[in-house]
This record gives structure tokens, C-alpha cells and sequence, in this order.
């Protein structure tokens, strides 16, 4: 390999953010643990896969562990270029505490619609079998049947990584192969929704755990509803659209009696500072996401951790 491209996959690593660099890291060393275990007759995805929980090998901590376990190589290449491309800029935009609490709220709330699913699954096809079942190559136990529904990859929290690109920044222009046009954001996410339920609900299943696609979205969105409605950072895109139904101004009371020191007013004076510090980041949001984190000041990268953090 040439030593300018071992030093640009240097750089680009270490310019990546840390949460994202961490989830690229983990998530590559969980598949290389599961490949070497399986040389030795362990299948990892057995023991942190998400199962059924009716299934006699459901955990609890599987909700948590599945999202880092993947059933093959491009499986788990698509998923982590889907969190390069996208978690880093919502990374960016948010700060790391916030999209870490984003991305693992999402899986877990993935896992959790994922297991509603296979439950109504349940109940509506299984519930009234024998305790033996005919999977096509052989008779199995209902038990060692149940076991078999098993979910592991990182699917449901990138689905919310995707629904929180949309919104904030659904006027972006992506090329998405194969279609042969730039379509927005906002176009994409619904595309994949859409064919996420159409698939979800079409009947033999295919082994792709679509309702917890749908249900990283889900979360993801009921989960920037909730801060927006909590939080003055959220301002651009679809975003800011629904903070704003939350944040309507009442009509205020006139107040009986105003005091005004020589022509000063300090609650004028608060709304105006207020106001510009919030210019100030919208302006510094826009050069994010048309230049990248690298084209901004140490003062702008300041302005914007705050601004996170608040």
C-alpha cells in the first residue's frame, strides 16, 4: 500500500469524532472476536444476539449487546459506513454525549419494537402448535425452534442516525446508488421508511429484522420530539419545525409597573443577547455542514460545544 494512502486513512481517523471512531472500533472488533470464536465451535451472535423472549436464550443485556454483533461481513460494512457518513455529522452537530444517548437509545428501542413484533408473530401464528416444528430439513423442538429467532446488528440505531439526518437537514442533496439523480434528505428517509413497512409487512419474511428498522426510527424521532421540547439547541431543519410546536410564546402580561433606569432595559437587553448568540450558532451550523468541523475556529468549535451542552 502507498504511504500517502496509509497516511490519508491515518488522518481520516484520527479527524473522526470520537464517539463514531469508538462505535467503528467496537463494532469491527466484536465481528473479528465472533469470527475467531467460531473457529472453535462458538457462535458469539448465539450468546449476544437478541432472542426471542420466549426463547429459553433470552438475556435481558441482549438489548444492548445485539446492536454490536453482525450476521456477515457486508452486513456489517453497510451499517459502518452508514455510521461514517452520517453519525459523524450528527456527532458534529449535537455533541458526543447527546448522540451517543441518540444511537444507543435507538437500538435498544429498536430491540424493544423488534421483540413486540416477533410477539404478535407469536401469537398469531405459534401460540397453538405442538411442541415440535417442522422447519422444512428436519423436526425440532418448540424450544430449539423459538431460539432460532435471533437478531444481532447495528440496523436499528443506524435507521435513527438516518431519520436524524432527514430532519436536520432535509434539504441535503445525497446520491444514493441506483438512482441516477441527487434526490434531499428528506426524500430518502421516506423512501426507506416506506419500503422498510412495505417489506415489514409482507408475509414469509425474508431474515431482516425490518420492524426494528422501523423502530430505530420510530424511537429516534419520538426521542427529538422530547428534546426539542426540553432544549433551546435544536433550531435548523425539520428539527427546529417541531421545537417550534412546542415552544409557542404565550401572550405575556403587560406588567403593572416598569422601571427604566435612563433608558435602560435590562430584559431587552437579555433578548437581544440571546438572540445573537443564537445567529451565531446558526451561522456556525451552516459552515458545518457546508465546509465540515475542520473549516471552523477554535472559538467557533468553543461556541458550538457550549451551545451542546446547555
Amino acid at each position: 500500500m502507498p504511504l500517502h494512502t496509509r497516511q490519508n486513512q491515518v488522518f481520516i481517523m484520527n479527524n473522526l469524532p470520537k464517539i463514531t471512531k469508538h462505535l467503528l472500533i467496537i463494532n469491527v472488533l466484536f465481528y473479528l472476536a465472533a469470527l475467531a470464536l467460531q473457529t472453535r465451535g462458538v457462535n458469539l451472535n448465539d450468546y449476544l444476539g437478541l432472542h426471542f423472549i420466549y426463547a429459553s436464550d433470552f438475556m435481558p443485556y441482549q438489548l444492548l449487546t445485539y446492536m454490536f454483533m453482525h450476521a456477515s461481513f457486508t452486513h456489517l460494512l453497510f451499517n459502518m459506513l452508514a455510521v461514517f457518513m452520517f453519525g459523524r455529522i450528527i456527532e458534529m452537530s449535537w455533541g458526543a454525549k447527546r448522540y451517543l444517548i441518540y444511537y444507543l437509545v435507538c437500538g435498544v428501542g429498536a430491540g424493544v419494537i423488534q421483540e413486540l413484533a416477533q410477539l404478535a408473530d407469536y401469537y398469531a401464528t405459534h401460540m397453538n402448535q405442538y411442541d415440535q416444528v417442522n422447519i422444512g430439513t428436519e423436526i425440532i423442538s418448540m424450544d430449539a425452534y423459538l431460539n432460532l429467532w435471533n437478531t444481532v446488528g447495528a440496523s436499528g440505531a443506524v435507521y435513527g442516525v438516518l431519520l436524524a439526518f432527514g430532519l436536520c437537514y432535509p434539504d441535503e442533496r445525497m446520491f444514493i446508488f441506483p438512482i441516477p439523480f441527487p434526490i434531499k434528505a428528506k426524500f430518502f428517509v421516506m423512501i426507506y421508511a416506506v419500503i422498510e413497512l412495505f417489506l415489514g409487512l409482507q408475509s414469509g419474511g425474508d431474515g431482516v429484522a425490518h420492524f426494528a428498522h422501523l423502530g430505530g426510527m420510530l424511537v429516534g424521532f419520538l426521542l427529538i420530539v422530547y428534546w426539542s421540547s426540553k432544549s433551546s439547541f435544536f433550531s435548523s431543519g425539520y428539527v427546529g419545525k417541531i421545537r417550534a410546536m412546542f415552544t409557542r410564546k404565550k401572550p405575556e402580561k403587560k406588567p403593572k409597573m416598569t422601571v427604566n433606569y435612563a433608558g435602560f432595559d435590562p430584559d431587552k437587553q437579555y433578548n437581544a443577547r440571546r438572540k445573537e448568540d443564537q445567529d451565531e450558532v446558526d451561522r456556525i451550523l451552516d459552515k458545518l455542514k457546508k465546509s465540515g468541523y475542520q473549516s471552523l475556529t477554535v472559538d467557533e468549535k468553543k461556541k458550538l460545544f457550549e451551545a451542546s451542552s446547555k
